[in-house]
């Protein structure tokens, strides 16, 4: 009879956590943080950035939308808009709500190329959508002064080539780029002027065992001056389960400070 019980016990605990990954996996989280540059273009005042990465099959909340609302200038989706089996319907659904927040640029992921992805390109660019692919944009302030918004393909399926959005720059000091995969930091080198790479792809494990997972948790760290942010991302892959790697999206405020540095980080979670 205990050995009965003691099935049953184990039974209801993967059941009960079975539960806690998915309702974890669901949860929506805006991470606030204010980053600093000793070189941010001062005519711009502050800049304020909403990134979301690796959407997959997850349908962007409401209530997420209405916290960021009025909050960002510009929104990039750091690739991984859909995966296999994702309808374009689902894909339209999600853009329509993130153009209430800002301009939206995008980048490649690897999952974006499942499917018909010549399709999933007229979409974005019927949307509006500025497709950032070994491309640049760059922005000016009413002073004169400039920053470049620099995007690559994806890089798992060998199409990056940061040579060609690096050349698609003009002579803009401060540069932000945008990778799906993290491993474009292997690619830069200082004489690039790379000051914030904003990158996702890894879903920080999305699920780990006391503390360990194939890939490492989401975050942003410094490294002489340029800030390196990979992102837990919004969805999941595989399995719509998440342990002890919350979904994030983020909302950047970029500002001119005496030294590069990472601001406190807010969370809030619905």
């Amino acid at each position: 009879m205990l050995l009965v019980y003691g099935f049953l016990g184990l039974i209801l605990l993967l059941f009960a956590t079975v539960i806690h990954m998915w309702r974890t996996a669901n949860q929506d989280r805006i991470i606030f943080q204010d980053l600093y540059f000793n070189d941010f273009p001062e005519g711009f005042g502050d800049v304020r950035i909403f990134f979301i990465s690796d959407l997959h099959r997850r349908i962007v909340s409401d209530k997420l939308i209405e916290e960021a609302r009025g909050k960002a200038d510009m929104v990039i989706i750091g690739g991984d808009i859909r995966e296999s089996g994702v309808p374009l319907e689902r894909v339209e659904q999600n853009i329509l709500k993130l153009k209430g927040l800002g301009p939206l640029y995008f980048v490649w992921g690897n999952n974006d190329y499942e499917g018909d992805f010549h399709e999933l390109d007229a979409s974005l660019l019927k949307h509006g959508v500025k497709i950032l692919d070994n491309t640049a944009v760059s922005f000016e302030s009413q002073k004169g002064e400039k920053f470049a918004l620099l995007g690559i393909d994806d890089i798992s399926v060998e199409r990056d080539r940061l040579d060609l959005a690096l050349s698609d720059c003009g002579n803009e000091p401060f540069r932000i780029l945008v990778s799906h995969n993290p491993l474009v930091k292997k690619q830069l080198t200082p004489e690039h002027h790379i000051r914030l790479v904003l990158s996702g792809h890894t879903h920080g494990g999305q699920i780990r065992i006391f503390g360990l997972g194939p890939y490492q948790i989401g975050s942003i760290k410094k490294e002489g001056d340029c800030l390196y942010m990979t992102s837990n991302g919004y969805g999941t892959s595989a399995v719509p389960l998440r342990l002890e790697a919350k979904p994030e999206t983020h909302l950047f405020t970029l500002k001119r400070g005496k030294h590069t540095q990472i601001g406190e980080a807010v969370e809030k979670t619905y």
